[in-house]
């Protein structure tokens, strides 16, 4: 059960450019630091390693798993969507990113209008 004083402390809280601004600073300051120590200790890594080779192959492992598993067991709003929709919007990004020489956006935003277009065919 909420208390009043836990209400009280909601209703306290900033809205609207000054919330923007505060998550984006809190965000930052999470964010940028590592970012710089990834930048020092990583200037000497060859990315002809064996060791990057592996890194980049269980990177590529895990999104691979990811997107599989937004097809299968999605989750949210992804959950209305049916499965072939998102079978064929998957497929859809894939071979626009490989069309379109290995471009991340392109891939991304195919599938995403694929998505889109589908659920609003189906309803």
């Amino acid at each position: 059960m909420i208390g009043a004083g836990e209400l009280q402390a909601t209703a306290d809280l900033p809205t609207g450019w000054t919330l923007a601004l505060i998550l984006t600073l809190i965000s930052l300051g999470a964010h940028e630091p590592w970012r710089w120590v990834g930048m020092f200790l990583g200037r000497n890594i060859d990315v002809d390693s064996e060791i990057f080779r592996w890194v980049r192959a269980v990177s590529t492992a895990l999104v691979a798993a990811l997107v599989m598993r937004l097809l299968v067991f999605p989750a949210g709003a992804l959950q209305g969507v049916h499965v072939v929709v998102r079978a064929v919007a998957m497929v859809a990004g894939l071979a626009v990113f490989l069309l379109a020489g290995r471009r991340i956006a392109y891939g991304v935003l195919a599938a995403a209008a694929v998505l889109v277009v589908g659920q609003l065919a189906i309803g």
